[in-house]
């Protein structure tokens, strides 16, 4: 099972904040822009953060953000819909997802296997729920059906999972790194017998 201090799970959240602002509202990645970490952003909150109310903290600031860089920012409206209240559901698989992960998490390398499982899992879900909610209730489809709506899973659900496994995968590097250096410390100030 994973513990961390409230020191690291602030300091976690504080990035996980801040990674927000920073890739929120941006698609597509570019040469200068990151793709968006939302949906790993819930997940890892899950991982790491303890504290119920850091959800929907996440979810106000999503909204906000979403509000600001359409009215301010100039991003198209398209995707705010009657749908819109289902990313509340669909973030809401990945930060669970994470929950669970982190209740059997051991740190050991075997762990990536259920890691991965919870990630593909909740990713999946996830897509279904907010794409299949704007595909059929935002009103932006004509005569909106079944096959459609499974080539544009099949579209776009590859991306959306390759932008996670990108964001999973760095958390994984710096959660070696950081155990890593614990570790050492640890034992640096372990008496010798």
């Amino acid at each position: 099972m994973l513990k961390l201090s409230d020191r690291y799970q602030l300091f976690i959240g504080l990035f996980l904040v801040l990674l927000m602002v920073a890739t929120r509202g941006h698609h597509l990645a570019t040469i200068t822009h990151l793709p968006d970490a939302s949906l790993a952003i819930f997940f890892h909150a899950g991982i790491y953060i303890t504290r119920v109310w850091f959800f929907p903290l996440l979810l106000a600031e999503a909204a906000l953000l979403d509000y600001v860089v359409i009215t301010l920012g100039g991003v198209s409206s398209f995707c705010v819909s009657a749908a819109y209240v289902f990313l509340i559901a669909s973030y809401g698989v990945l930060w669970f997802a994470g929950r669970k992960y982190a209740s059997v998490h051991k740190e050991q390398w075997q762990t990536l296997v259920p890691l991965v499982l919870f990630m593909v899992f909740a990713d999946g879900i996830s897509e279904v729920i907010s794409s299949g909610s704007f595909y059929y209730l935002s009103g932006r489809f004509t005569d909106p059906g079944l096959a459609e709506f499974a080539g544009r899973l099949v579209k776009y659900g590859p991306g959306m999972l390759t932008s996670l496994a990108f964001y999973v995968g760095c958390a994984i590097v710096i959660h070696v790194i950081v155990s890593t250096l614990r570790s050492l410390s640890t034992k640096d100030h372990t008496p010798a017998i």
